[in-house]
């Protein structure tokens, strides 16, 4: 096995960088017109419930979620369930695209940090 020294490593390192740097830029664009495209939006867990769980009956459907650090409960109507789900649903994606997009962001900025380091070093 061989080692490679300092500089030869430095040298491959930055196209390997600049080019994950370019990379990441695509992805967060991406992320940023998906959530351009996402609609209406509720946090939360639909659920059915029942006033008699152990014989099913009296189904109603409820929302349940957290926002500004309150508990909340909903009654959803059966005739806004469908659409519910869908903001439900909607509000995943976004906070999946959020998280996605902060992960991105802070590999970007650790190469970019990284990369004025070495260019530091030349």
């Amino acid at each position: 096995m061989f080692k490679l020294d300092k500089i030869t490593k430095h040298v491959y390192a930055i196209p390997m960088t600049t080019k994950k740097l370019q990379q990441i830029e695509e992805r967060i664009e991406k992320i940023k017109k998906e959530l351009q495209l996402i609609g209406e939006m509720r946090p939360g867990t639909l659920s059915k419930q029942y006033k008699d769980p152990e014989k099913k009956e009296g189904g109603y459907y409820q929302l349940s979620f957290t926002h500004k650090m309150k508990s909340r409960t909903e009654y959803i109507r059966p005739v806004f369930v469908k659409e519910t789900g869908r903001q439900v649903k909607a509000y995943k994606k976004f906070k999946n695209l959020l998280e996605a997009w902060i992960d991105l962001s802070i590999e970007y900025c650790r190469l970019k940090m990284d990369l004025a380091k070495r260019d530091k070093l030349k």
